[in-house]
Protein backbone atom coordinates (compact mmCIF):
# COMPACT_ATOMS: atom_id res chain seq x y z
CA UNK A 1 0.00 0.00 0.00
CA UNK A 2 1.46 3.54 -0.31
CA UNK A 3 -0.77 6.62 0.85
CA UNK A 4 -0.40 9.60 -1.73
CA UNK A 5 -2.37 13.13 -1.80
CA UNK A 6 -4.21 13.36 -5.00
CA UNK A 7 -4.62 17.02 -7.62
CA UNK A 8 -7.62 18.68 -4.73
CA UNK A 9 -4.91 18.00 -2.11
CA UNK A 10 -7.46 14.52 -0.75
CA UNK A 11 -5.52 11.67 0.58
CA UNK A 12 -5.60 8.64 -1.62
CA UNK A 13 -3.83 4.96 -0.90
CA UNK A 14 -2.77 2.97 -4.26
CA UNK A 15 -2.97 -0.99 -3.36
CA UNK A 16 -3.02 -3.87 -5.48
CA UNK A 17 -6.31 -6.40 -5.74
CA UNK A 18 -5.95 -10.22 -6.95
CA UNK A 19 -8.75 -11.52 -8.96
CA UNK A 20 -9.61 -14.50 -7.89
CA UNK A 21 -9.06 -18.05 -10.24
CA UNK A 22 -5.92 -20.34 -11.69
CA UNK A 23 -4.47 -17.78 -14.32
CA UNK A 24 -1.49 -16.22 -12.93
CA UNK A 25 -0.83 -13.54 -15.91
CA UNK A 26 -2.56 -10.36 -14.82
CA UNK A 27 -4.09 -11.79 -12.02
CA UNK A 28 -2.88 -8.43 -9.48
CA UNK A 29 -4.49 -5.10 -10.37
CA UNK A 30 -4.48 -1.76 -9.25
CA UNK A 31 -6.92 -0.07 -6.72
CA UNK A 32 -6.99 2.76 -5.44
CA UNK A 33 -9.15 4.30 -2.17
CA UNK A 34 -9.51 7.30 -0.73
CA UNK A 35 -7.45 7.58 3.25
CA UNK A 36 -10.30 7.70 5.23
CA UNK A 37 -12.35 5.07 3.60
CA UNK A 38 -13.72 1.92 4.01
CA UNK A 39 -11.43 -0.79 2.75
CA UNK A 40 -13.91 -2.41 0.56
CA UNK A 41 -14.61 1.20 -1.10
CA UNK A 42 -12.06 2.33 -4.03
CA UNK A 43 -11.47 2.71 -7.68
CA UNK A 44 -10.20 -0.60 -10.04
CA UNK A 45 -7.80 -0.02 -12.73
CA UNK A 46 -7.81 -3.34 -14.15
CA UNK A 47 -5.75 -2.09 -17.07
CA UNK A 48 -2.79 -2.29 -14.62
CA UNK A 49 -2.07 -5.31 -14.47
CA UNK A 50 0.81 -7.57 -12.66
CA UNK A 51 1.51 -11.30 -12.94
CA UNK A 52 2.81 -11.34 -9.29
CA UNK A 53 2.12 -9.52 -6.20
CA UNK A 54 5.87 -9.02 -5.24
CA UNK A 55 6.17 -7.25 -8.65
CA UNK A 56 2.45 -5.10 -7.94
CA UNK A 57 4.02 -4.43 -4.76
CA UNK A 58 7.45 -3.41 -5.65
CA UNK A 59 6.09 -0.70 -8.52
CA UNK A 60 3.45 0.64 -6.34
CA UNK A 61 6.56 1.84 -3.98
CA UNK A 62 8.74 3.11 -6.65
CA UNK A 63 6.16 4.95 -8.54
CA UNK A 64 6.36 8.34 -8.72
CA UNK A 65 3.79 10.74 -7.01
CA UNK A 66 2.86 12.05 -10.66
CA UNK A 67 2.25 8.69 -11.94
CA UNK A 68 0.48 7.87 -8.73
CA UNK A 69 -2.00 10.95 -9.60
CA UNK A 70 -2.34 10.12 -13.16
CA UNK A 71 -3.29 6.67 -12.77
CA UNK A 72 -5.81 8.25 -10.00
CA UNK A 73 -7.27 10.83 -12.49
CA UNK A 74 -7.58 7.76 -15.06
CA UNK A 75 -9.87 5.75 -12.50
CA UNK A 76 -12.16 8.33 -11.64
CA UNK A 77 -12.70 9.28 -15.43
CA UNK A 78 -13.54 5.83 -15.58
CA UNK A 79 -15.81 5.76 -12.76
CA UNK A 80 -17.79 9.14 -13.18
CA UNK A 81 -18.03 7.82 -17.13
CA UNK A 82 -19.45 4.73 -16.18
CA UNK A 83 -22.09 6.64 -13.37
CA UNK A 84 -23.54 8.97 -16.45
Amino acid sequence: MREFEGHDGSKWVASVRATPGLDYKGRYYFFVRRSQGEESEGIPLPEVRWNSEKTARRTLETMSDVELRRRLRSALGRRDSAAS
